[in-house]
């Protein structure tokens, strides 16, 4: 074979969380080379992203993956910082009108996240001291949410990774790729071809573009804008000890960063995979509402920057083997939820690609693996 070939067992495009980590995990067992078709790793949605970890969040399918990563996070493995995790309790808020919003929310989430509270909203202001009087009806809050840090957890994944044997290659963009006799031959825009019966499209944004190169019908993906912007706070680096706040509607948040508040409109605009940049009259818009509903008086901004969520169509990700292309695996449509989920979801990928069963855990909390298949039909949840 010559230098400008690699043979392995599974080939993983992508490498921000989700190309990292499954990564990760299949490479204790098996062959594995990632593809990454940027200089840096995590370029794009991964290391543009404000993790939290929130049980709360995200549909049923998704909160299963989330509390299944939890005890990675509190005590991660060999390879990860020893802490990648701070606690910072969610706070969202329903504003007056709209409380039936947060008690089906909390209805839908208490079984799994047993220690979430139903606030009124005199409670909502005692926790959160920014919020205006009488702005809430009703709040729910989450006493064991985590800040997470996104880029420890990354460079975990890629050391651990990368000891188990894996190889990386960076500037390497997918330019072709073909099933040849049970094996794919992938050619990387460096000139190189890599080979092995099993490709895992963990491309992101770029999912559906890998996946037309590959011949395989795209999925439907869907990436959409989000918008970050931090502002200066009121109590200084007091405002530290605060919880994350949240408007159940989603028409902003604001999370305490240092002596800074780090806030989004939770925009999601449709964007073509690209080099997302914020949009300045979103942020307006959350200036707006973060101004009508707190006491933060924003009247300028320190910075800002954008990722892209990519959702299926149903909201749930697409992980598992496509059934019309043998040995072509999907790991994508994670959405805003990749960072937090990312532990259980590359196990679930893992043992789909080798051959191994469901861990017990995600079947114990609803896990349901059919909801996740690449062709299932995707009508919204």
């Amino acid at each position: 074979m010559s230098e400008t070939e690699t043979d392995v067992d599974v080939i993983v495009i992508g490498g921000g969380i989700a190309g990292v980590s499954i990564a990760y995990e299949m490479s204790k067992t098996a062959r594995v080379s990632l593809l990454e078709m940027e200089s840096t790793l995590a370029f794009h949605t991964t290391g543009r992203s404000a993790a939290t970890f929130l049980e709360t969040y995200g549909g049923e399918q998704v909160r299963a993956l989330t509390t299944a990563s939890r005890a990675f996070f509190e005590s991660p493995p060999d390879f990860f910082e020893p802490v990648l995790v701070t606690p910072r309790p969610l706070l969202q808020i329903a504003l007056e009108g709209r409380g039936d919003r947060i008690e089906a929310m909390y209805e839908s989430v208490h079984t799994l996240v047993s220690d979430a509270e139903l606030l009124d909203g005199s409670q909502c202001r005692e926790v959160f001291p920014l919020l205006k009087p009488d702005v809430a009806e009703r709040g729910m809050f989450e006493p064991r949410a985590m800040a997470l840090d996104v880029a420890a957890i990354h460079q975990g994944y890629v050391r651990g990774a990368r000891a188990n044997g894996t190889e990386i290659f960076r500037n390497a963009a997918v330019t072709t790729l073909e099933r040849r006799a049970h094996r794919w031959a992938v050619t990387t825009s460096n000139g190189r071809v890599h080979r092995a019966p099993v490709v895992v499209n963990a491309a992101g944004a770029w999912a559906d573009v890998v996946a037309t190169a590959a011949g395989v019908t795209p999925v439907g993906l869907t990436p959409l804008r989000r918008t970050i912007f931090m502002v200066a706070s009121p109590l200084g680096s007091a405002s530290k000890g605060l919880p994350n706040c949240s408007e159940v509607d989603e028409s902003f948040y604001v999370n305490p960063e240092g002596a800074q508040f780090l806030c989004s409109p939770a925009d999601e605009t449709l964007c073509p995979p690209s080099d997302a940049k914020p949009d300045e009259v979103e942020i307006a818009r959350a200036v707006d509402s973060i101004n009508a509903a707190t006491v933060l008086a924003v009247r300028s901004i320190t910075s800002s920057w954008a990722g892209l969520r990519t959702f299926a169509p149903d909201r749930n990700f697409v992980v598992g083997e496509d059934p019309d292309a043998p040995g072509f695996f999907w790991l994508a449509g994670q959405g805003g939820y990749g960072i937090q989920t990312a532990p259980a979801a590359a196990r679930l990928g893992a043992a789909l690609v080798l051959g191994g069963s469901v861990p017990s855990d995600l079947v114990a909390r609803g896990l349901d693996v059919t909801r996740f298949a690449p062709r299932r039909r995707m009508s919204m949840e």
